[in-house]
Order: C-alpha cells, then structure tokens, then sequence
C-alpha cells in the first residue's frame, strides 16, 4: 500500500497525456530513487517553464521573448503562412528543412463532441494577420483526420474573402495520422505536393 504522499505523486502523473496508472507509479518510485538535488533541479525546471515561456503574439507559437524564433527571423518568408494544430507541429516542419515561411498555431481543431469549437481556436487572429499583411499564401497543414478536414474547410471559408492563395499540404501523411509521427520524408513530401483549395 503506498503513502499518501506518494500516492498523490502517483495520480499527479497519471493526469498527463498518455501515461497510465503503471506509467505513473513507475515514474514516482523514480522520483523517490531520485537525490533531493536530483528532485529540485527537475522542481525548478518545471516552474521555470511555466514563469518564462509565453504565446507568441503573432503566431501563437511557445516563446521566450516578445516574439518567438521564427517570427522574429527576418529570413523567413512573411508572405507565406502555415497553419498548423499545435506547436509539435512545428518542430515536425521545420526538421524537413524545407519550409522557410512562418507559421500560425490553432490550438486543435474543431471537434465539437470534445468541446472544441471555432471560437476556441486561435482563428482571430489568423483572420487579422490575414487582414493587415501581405500575406500571399496560406498552407493549411492540419491532421488529416475528420476533424481536422472540417477545419480546414471552415479555414478556407473565411480565408477565401481575403483573396488569398489557401493550400493544403499533400497527403502523404495518412488519413487519421498525425503530423507529429510523420518522418521528415513524409513531411516533406506533403509540402511539395501541397495544392490550392
């Protein structure tokens, strides 16, 4: 029978995205087999992470400073944005090498069984950037599932008054994948062969 203290460690873990009841008890006796300096370094990077990283006010991207990496990179094309679920996403993209424009982060999609509805997402403000920049092309490279398919229809309404290019990554990533699994080639190849919709 475990402590109190360590049972409450146990259900803490558990509440994280995929880890199981096993997983967690796993990772609590860890954390006791752990030194106390050991436990307070890996304390102190958890609240440093919640206190230093923010939203990018462009993209809606995790950063540090007033802008993220990206967005703060006069190298990158402006005048291309692609629209992705979340920031996993992201890192997915930019490991191809391919892709110098920037990006924008939804935040999910629209799945209205889960609670996820388009006033949710971080659509404002793609409407916004759309409206006040020269944007001339928007990817959108969401999750080739249901969900993400009707996001991406509803993003193509409200994109098309604006009178710019709206593509859609190529598949290549399965239909019910996910961007974050998918191996650089296969990213890759969903850029290249993006079409307009």
């Amino acid at each position: 029978m475990a402590t109190k203290s360590l049972e409450r460690l146990i259900d803490e873990f558990n509440k994280l995205p995929g880890i199981g009841r096993k997983s967690a008890t796993r990772l609590a006796f860890h954390i006791l087999e752990m030194s106390e300096e050991q436990v307070e370094k890996f304390s102190e990077a958890m609240k440093e992470v919640k206190k230093t990283i923010k939203k990018c006010p462009v993209c809606g991207d995790f950063c540090e400073n007033d802008l993220c990496n990206i967005c703060a990179d006069e190298t990158r094309d402006k005048d291309i944005v692609c629209v992705v679920e979340d920031s996993r996403d992201i890192i997915s993209f930019e490991k191809t090498g391919k892709y110098n424009g920037t990006y924008h982060v939804l935040n999910g999609k629209i799945a209205p069984l889960n609670g996820m509805t388009p006033d949710k997402l971080n659509i404002k403000s793609l409407l916004e950037r759309v409206a006040v920049t020269d944007i001339t092309e928007v990817i959108l490279a969401l999750n080739p599932d249901l969900e993400g398919e009707t996001t991406s229809l509803y993003l193509t309404k409200l994109l098309k008054p604006f009178g710019v290019k709206i593509t859609k990554i190529a598949s290549g990533i399965p239909i019910g994948g996910n961007i974050e699994f998918a191996d650089t080639a296969t990213i890759s190849k969903a850029l290249d062969g993006r079409h307009e919709v």
